[in-house]
């Protein structure tokens, strides 16, 4: 499976230690069964429809198989309300369709109920796509990147639509300097570089994850790497990661350069979130002061944090580890009624039986709460390791997500948490 480098990078590291209970009591909407019949591994988050379907993508599986696509190409699929699973499409079914959508492709509605998300391989050169799939099953690939120099490549981030229907996202390879893009999506399916990172110095590049508008259409998103700071050099030497924000006239700004462990986090791979005072809020993978996760990577255990409109970060929490806490963020955030913030730990680089990742809550005073830990123990039918994917709320209060592995068949779930 095709997936974005950075993210590469930071989950190849494996260690060991022991897990802790359970914390709440939590429901497995679907067990992904692999190909030919079912999709497996979802990476992304979901997206609910108005009659409380969830609509979501798996980086493998599916009927179709070819050389690049060893375990399927990935699907689209639905979970109805009545928790029944149904594969939308399968990826790879002809020469240059889409394939493997990524961490971050959540998927997103048009105005007529059509979907549209990213795959990071596939397309006419094998850099990734941008794809439409229409209520009736139709699936159209609407832009194929060419990759550097003109084109970005590997778009895992989702996409974001602006006020007249075009389409953005970012790309974590390609462009003029192959450090990731920003690119735009017409109406019509022509597709265009709005900015290539790496052209000034202390640039972010490599963003991985999904964008945000503000009321003024300048955008905002996060890159896994750059900044300048040279805290990180033990992993990267490209710094340790940057929010930015792009004007609708293309000058980005670096509006934050992380500096990474112990006063900082490092390495942001999922995007931000506006809360109404216009502050930032997102995840950093490591980072932060713990030295739990010391010995899987040396850089901490991952943060959420506050970004201010004048440019002053706030580490609100940094993670702990196991036994007690969660470990290395991918996913995003999002916030409850009451100004709450929610999201997941991937405990990916662990890799041991008894961590399978966790849902938290982080209160709007700043105290955090796991709850729910995944179980990965041998005999456990439940999921582990969400990493892309994050949280959505239903209009109960209830929590639901994907993780990479687990279940009944090993690849992946879907499923529901009630705080």
């Amino acid at each position: 499976m095709k997936h974005g480098y950075f993210i590469c990078l930071l989950l190849c590291f494996t260690t060991f230690a022991v897990g802790p209970a359970q914390a709440q009591t939590e429901t497995v909407l679907h067990s992904f069964q692999g190909s030919p019949g079912d999709g497996g591994y979802p990476l992304a988050g979901l997206v609910f429809d108005k009659e409380g379907n969830l609509y979501g993508t798996t980086d493998g599986g599916g009927q179709f198989n070819s050389e690049y696509c060893d375990f399927g190409c990935g699907t689209v699929f639905e979970v109805t309300s009545a928790s029944k699973e149904k594969v939308l499409f399968n990826f790879g079914g002809y020469s240059g369709d889409a394939s493997y959508p990524g961490y971050f492709s959540n998927l997103v509605f048009g105005k007529k109920g059509n979907l549209y998300g990213t795959t990071g391989g596939g397309g006419a050169y094998n850099q990734g796509t941008v794809f439409e799939l229409a209520a009736d099953g139709t699936e159209k690939v609407l832009y194929s990147f060419q990759g550097p120099p003109a084109d970005g490549a590997g778009p895992d981030g989702g996409l974001v639509f602006d006020k007249k229907g075009n389409l953005y996202g970012t790309t974590s390879g390609g462009g003029a300097y192959n450090q990731g893009t920003v690119f735009e999506i017409t109406a019509a399916g022509a597709g265009s570089v709005v900015y290539s990172f790496g052209s000034q110095p202390e640039d972010g590049n490599w963003p991985e994850g999904p964008l945000v508008f503000d009321k003024e259409g300048n955008l905002y998103g996060t890159t896994s790497q750059g900044g300048g700071s040279t805290n990180c050099n033990a992993v990267n030497s490209f710094g340790c990661g940057t929010v930015f924000k792009l004007a609708p006239d293309g000058t980005e700004k670096v509006l934050y350069a992380f500096q990474g462990p112990p006063a900082d986090g490092a390495f942001p791979l999922a995007g931000v979130i506006f809360d109404r005072k216009g502050n930032l809020y997102g995840t950093t993978y490591s980072g932060g002061s713990s030295t739990n996760c010391n010995a899987v990577n040396s850089f901490g255990c991952g943060t959420v944090f506050k970004l201010a409109p004048d440019g002053t970060e706030k580490v609100l929490y940094s993670f702990q580890g196991p036994p007690a806490d969660g470990s290395f963020p991918v996913g995003g955030l999002v916030f409850d009624k009451k100004g709450n913030l929610y999201g997941t730990n991937s405990d990916y680089a662990f890799q041991a039986p008894e961590l399978g990742g966790t849902v938290f809550e982080i209160t709007k005073a700043d105290k955090e709460k796991v709850l729910y830990f995944f179980c990965s123990q041998p005999g456990c039918t439940d999921g582990y390791a969400p990493l892309g994917a994050g949280v959505i709320f239903d209009k109960e209060g209830n929590l639901y997500g994907t993780t990479d592995g687990g279940g009944e068949y090993s690849q992946g779930v879907v499923f529901e948490v009630t705080p």
